[in-house]
């Protein structure tokens, strides 16, 4: 079995409400698998571009639920650890009435906690040609040393690390900055949301980014779609390209559209496509994501990215 991508981080359990408005007026929720990384890897898996996926999960009914997921989706759980005395995080998603999204976590005592992709064999990461990260495992120890120990042997092993922030202030245990200063000095290709350089963490500008250690950066930009940013080392040398987006006239849910873009990116890698190919690409992924309710349950196939282009 060969695979071209290895995806690594958390799963979880998001819950979507069943109205618009702030979680307090909410009376009921649709449990979704979810967890930025295996969004991701799920993906890529619709894109028929199937990675391997590191993670950790619980026991627990909801731990046997994504794996059962996971599964239906065709991802190996050859590094999918299982952590018996551990709960699985949730995440309670709110929505205003433009369809964009708040979370809530709960996340005492939970198996994302205990991400460790020691497990993962040099070999494997010498055979794939991308290594996908997110921040939520950096927020806490010993999944933070863990991450940074993966990221350390994919570099070695010459795969492309591609890092996604997703910069969740309300899960960090420690100051944020030191970490993802490290990580992005360890980063070849940086996806980055205008929610992520809205802080102190990161810095603001591409050029900064870039001089942080990226190669290239992908930054999305809401409706004004997306843009890339790369530096003479990157795989498309040195440039800027934007992509205004696709419009979509009947948002359900905009959840799951950064880790769909992201997909989009990682298939782009993969694909060796073009700058403006990537982009293009990843925005369709995105907007096409946006037609459905939850996060993993809306990411699309190729079929559904196909038509997204042709109708914009």
């Amino acid at each position: 079995m060969t695979r071209e991508a290895l995806v690594a981080g958390e799963a979880l359990i998001d819950f979507i409400p069943d109205r618009h408005g702030p979680l307090a007026a909410v009376e009921s929720f649709s449990r979704r698998a979810g967890g930025a990384p295996a969004n991701v890897a799920v993906g890529l898996a619709r894109l028929d571009r199937t990675p391997w996926f590191c993670t950790a999960l619980a026991t627990d009914a909801f731990g046997e639920h994504l794996a059962s997921v996971l599964d239906r989706e065709g991802i190996s759980d050859r590094f999918v650890r299982h952590v018996p005395d551990a709960r699985t995080a949730l995440a309670f998603v709110s929505h205003g009435e433009d369809a964009d999204r708040e979370f809530t976590f709960y996340r005492e005592g939970t198996a994302d906690r205990r991400f460790d992709a020691s497990g993962v064999p040099d070999g494997v990461l010498q055979s794939v040609d991308v290594v996908v990260v997110g921040g939520v495992t950096l927020t806490v120890e010993p999944a933070r040393s863990a991450t940074f120990d993966l990221v350390e042997r994919a570099r070695a092993a010459d795969s492309l690390v591609c890092f996604d922030p997703n910069v969740r202030p309300e899960l960090w245990e420690v100051d944020p900055e030191p970490t993802l200063r490290r990580m992005l000095s360890a980063t070849d290709v940086l996806k980055a949301s205008r929610e992520d350089l809205g802080g102190d963490a990161l810095p603001a500008a591409p050029d900064e980014l870039l001089d942080a250690g990226p190669d290239a950066v992908f930054l999305t930009e809401g409706e004004a779609g997306a843009r890339l940013v790369a530096g003479e080392d990157s795989p498309w040398e040195c440039g800027e390209w934007r992509h205004g987006g696709y419009r979509v006239d009947d948002v359900v849910d905009t959840t799951g559209a950064g880790d769909a873009f992201t997909a989009g990116v990682v298939a782009g890698l993969v694909d060796e496509a073009a700058p403006e190919e990537v982009l293009g690409f990843a925005n369709a992924v995105a907007a096409a994501s946006t037609r459905s309710e939850g996060a993993m349950t809306a990411l699309p196939d190729r079929e559904a990215v196909r038509r997204v282009r042709e109708d914009s």
